[in-house]
């Protein structure tokens, strides 16, 4: 399931693995609007609110005119699924992210294809464009973040630091920060100019660094998981 507000926040639309996508009336309950779908992974509106582009299973990015309830434009590219989508705050460009561990960069109003960014080497887990419109930020399954040049197609910086899958990111609203949500359970705050780590956030687990060395009773599993935690020693 994936979800999204109108930007503004009178209308839903959620994605569904049953292959629909339902446009609902915030105030209301009602259902507005359903389109089809293949597999929905990601949903996102444009500015405006007139246009929803939709990630599928299928590989391909559709765009959807909320006025009419017609298709506006089908991209195709990738060879693999579109897990997330991006509206640029100005409404010109759109960014997949795929299975097929690449970002593409599209041009809204003619369908065309800009650049194609592959750096990455693993899944594509997030996109998101900062508040001005001039850089993407994509995450991956390759625990790097990288920032993209959306005029060029230039990669500008590759943020290091996450040890697993980072799977959601996002700008500040005055785009100076970047951060970062990870599998290794961390946050990370980032300059985006410098490109540096400015603050890791972790809320400390249940028994971390306590010392419970020499209770007794402790199955084998529950050993090796509280030794992780530094609760108990060898």
């Amino acid at each position: 399931m994936t979800v999204a507000f109108s930007p503004d926040g009178t209308r839903l639309a959620s994605g569904s693995d049953d292959s629909t996508i339902q446009l609902w009336n915030v105030a209301t309950g009602q259902l507005l609007q359903t389109f089809p779908g293949q597999f929905v992974q990601a949903v996102a509106f444009s500015p405006d609110g007139k246009t929803l582009a939709v990630g599928s299973f299928d590989s391909v990015v559709r765009l959807w005119d909320l006025a009419t309830g017609q298709l506006c434009q089908s991209l195709e590219g990738h060879s693999t699924w579109a897990w997330r989508v991006a509206v640029s705050p100005d409404g010109r460009l759109l960014a997949s992210g795929s299975a097929d561990k690449t970002v593409r960069l599209w041009d809204i109003k003619t369908g065309n294809c800009l650049y194609i960014f592959t750096e990455h080497s693993d899944w594509i887990w997030a996109v998101t464009f900062s508040p001005d419109s001039r850089l993407l930020a994509s995450t991956s399954a390759d625990c790097t973040i990288k920032l993209w040049d959306v005029e060029t197609g230039r990669c500008l910086k590759t943020l290091f630091g996450h040890n697993s899958w980072i799977m959601s990111i996002a700008f500040s609203a005055d785009g100076m920060t970047l951060v970062s949500g990870s599998g290794d359970e961390t946050l990370k705050l980032w300059d985006v100019e410098r490109g540096e780590c400015l603050k890791t956030l972790r809320v400390q687990r249940l028994y971390e660094g306590m010392n419970l060395t020499g209770v007794t009773g402790l199955t084998q599993t529950q050993k090796v998981a509280l030794k992780a935690l530094g609760a108990i020693e060898d």
